[in-house]
């Protein structure tokens, strides 16, 4: 079984992009599609599509209409940022919190005034 465990900080920019690269045409092979096929699907030049799976930089633009076209968006999911509450924030809401129900009032024996 493979590591799959990279050591991404270890890495340099140029092997990143490798990576990335071998990524894509897994991926591409995994689909049987051509770079053809992919780089018409995406908008661009069938050498883009050669210069990434060759591990030479692309723009971001490109590689997200590669993406896209591969239909592996969902990579993209690690950048979602979530808004964390702080822990004072979070007891001001928990003590905002129903702690009990209130009696229902019955407002047949209400006295109403005639004004």
């Amino acid at each position: 079984m493979a590591n799959t465990n990279i050591e991404w900080l270890s890495l340099s920019d140029k092997a990143i992009i490798s990576l990335i690269g071998a990524y894509i045409k897994e991926q591409r092979l995994i689909q049987n599609k051509t770079q053809a096929t992919i780089a018409e699907m995406a908008g661009i030049n069938r050498w883009t599509m050669s210069q990434i799976e060759n591990g030479e930089p692309i723009s971001l633009m490109s590689l997200i209409q590669i993406l896209r076209a591969l239909n592996l968006l969902h990579i993209l999911n690690i950048f979602e940022t979530q808004t964390q509450l702080s822990p004072l924030e979070l007891a001001k809401l928990e003590k905002q919190k129903r702690q009990r129900a209130s009696k229902e009032n019955d407002n047949k024996n209400t006295n109403k005034s005639e004004w």
